[in-house]
């Protein structure tokens, strides 16, 4: 069994809980009893522990899930409060510094889509608000049936401003995003499915982590030099014309497209064994080889 790279010490983290085996990094929103509600360091603990294991090439696949009831309350009370006490001074100032704590909230969840490996998500219970922003940020998403999905922001008199309304339209039906939003209803696991927003959903959450683990094991298999770059382009093409996607692919294969993995992966094949694949480079190689 692969264990986790001991250049990493998660162990100081106060909203997750992080494990990695077999090139597969476990992250588990780890404040159950308060309903994984996301209070202000969890904006700074995310981004930076997925970037670190991106950073150290120390994971093929990011698995995200939950202890306890709820994936997930979304936003906590307490950064609302601290965003009401910053209403005051000139107002221009104020709010140049708004939209700066927007983006930087913003950037916590971009970091799942900047991350080189695949993420996915598993939800159940209440996924509300906040929650909603970030797994719109993941490459795939799954749930147990009782979970149910909340554009939260709109009953307490604000837009949602950290992903959702963003990604959400790439995603599903633009008319129900505005049913969703408008009314800020709860969305069900079935509808959910039905709609395309999740992979599958599962009778609970010992059903879905077996599932979802069995997926990251699958992809952690593949070249994660080929596997990273599926990332880039499908992440590319959502947001460019077909024809700009066919250029940037072209000049990423011109660099990318080396031939050691391909003939690892036919030699496997021939031989009926794992193919093996060296490693991303990691931040760290890449600072010595400059």
């Amino acid at each position: 069994m692969e264990t986790a790279n001991t250049n990493l010490d998660f162990s100081k983290l106060t909203t997750l809980t992080v494990s990695i085996e077999n090139h597969i990094a476990h992250i588990q929103l780890s404040r159950p009893e308060e309903l994984n509600s996301m209070i202000p360091v969890f904006w700074h603990e995310l981004p930076e522990t997925v970037r670190q294991i991106d950073h150290e090439s120390a994971a093929r696949v990011i698995v995200i899930s939950a202890q306890g009831k709820h994936f997930s309350a979304g936003m906590d009370l307490s950064v609302f409060a601290q965003m009401a006490k910053d209403f005051k001074g000139e107002p221009a100032r104020r709010a140049e510094r708004l939209r700066r704590s927007v983006l930087e909230l913003q950037d916590s969840f971009n970091a799942l889509e900047q991350v080189r490996m695949p993420v996915l998500v598993a939800t159940h219970g209440g996924v509300i608000g906040g929650a909603v922003d970030m797994i719109c940020a993941a490459d795939c998403r799954y749930c147990t049936q009782d979970t149910f999905f909340t554009i939260k922001e709109t009953e307490i008199g604000m837009t949602a401003d950290v992903g959702t309304l963003q990604r959400l339209p790439n995603l599903i039906p633009q008319g129900l995003v505005r049913e969703l939003a408008y009314t800020g209803r709860n969305w069900s696991a079935q509808e959910a499915l039905a709609q395309g927003f999740v992979n599958s959903v599962f009778e609970d959450q010992e059903a879905m982590l077996a599932a979802v683990m069995k997926i990251a094991k699958k992809i952690a298999l593949n070249s994660p030099m080929a596997v990273a770059g599926c990332k880039e382009m499908i992440n590319y093409t959502r947001d460019h014309s077909v024809q700009d996607s066919l250029t940037y692919m072209a000049t990423w294969q011109s660099g990318m497209f080396q031939m050691p993995d391909v003939q690892e992966a036919m030699a496997a094949q021939t031989e009926k064994r794992m193919p093996q694949y060296a490693e991303l480079l990691d931040k760290s190689s890449m600072m010595t080889n400059k």
